[in-house]
């Protein structure tokens, strides 16, 4: 499969992104997001550690945090002590990690180069305290709008209804590029369906089609 630019513009399954960070000597573990950012960037020509280029090395757990503690190559995950540190940081008795801090942590983890550090898990614990913002944070995140195209596939497939498309998957995405581009929720509906109507008539199959 050729790799450029327009590889990108197509939808692509984790494991396929897998198979193809394995064929040009890339990590293939981490999330859907991290696949394809070091698949982008190999397009870019950007220079990339590969599985062969250094010996990696297992960080040793961090003795003492502090907020200048490296969230990459330090030994540094979301555990008992981390709980216990930011409870103290924030002088309440209990602590509860939020979905922005481990998006964040992924990020540090994918892109070491950032050098972010346990003061930026602060900074994003309290940038998304109320929901407004955590939900804004989420939305710019390329992790989460991977989330948001599986979640929208996941629906439109669960809708008895496109079962009178084929490729079931083309049409989803075709209703998933609408959705992208308005200000309604990103999320599957039913009445997309009809809103969207002149764009997918040409995926309707037959009776005698849809029972093969």
């Amino acid at each position: 499969m050729d790799l450029n630019e327009d590889f990108f513009k197509h939808y692509h399954y984790k494991t396929e992104l897998m198979a193809i960070c394995r064929q040009h000597r890339l990590p293939a573990g981490g999330t859907k997001a991290a696949l394809n950012q070091r698949l982008q960037a190999l397009v870019a020509g950007q220079r990339l550690d590969t599985p062969t280029s250094k010996v990696k090395r297992l960080a040793k757990p961090v003795k003492e945090l502090s907020v200048t503690t490296p969230l990459a190559n330090s030994g540094f995950s979301f555990n008992a002590e981390a709980r216990q540190f930011f409870a103290a940081y924030f002088h309440v008795s209990k602590f509860a990690f939020t979905k922005p801090m481990a998006v964040l942590k992924r990020q540090a983890e994918a892109q070491p180069q950032l050098a972010l550090t346990v003061a930026d898990l602060i900074d994003v614990y309290q940038a998304t305290r109320n929901s407004k913002a955590r939900q804004q944070f989420l939305a710019e995140n390329a992790e989460e709008k991977t989330y948001e195209w599986n979640r929208f596939v996941h629906d439109f497939f669960a809708d008895p209804a496109t079962r009178q498309f084929r490729p079931r998957l083309k049409v989803a995405a075709i209703l998933w590029q609408q959705v992208k581009q308005s200000t309604a929720p990103k999320q599957y509906v039913h009445s997309l369906l009809q809103a969207y109507h002149e764009a997918i008539a040409g995926y309707v199959q037959t009776s005698s089609e849809i029972d093969q």
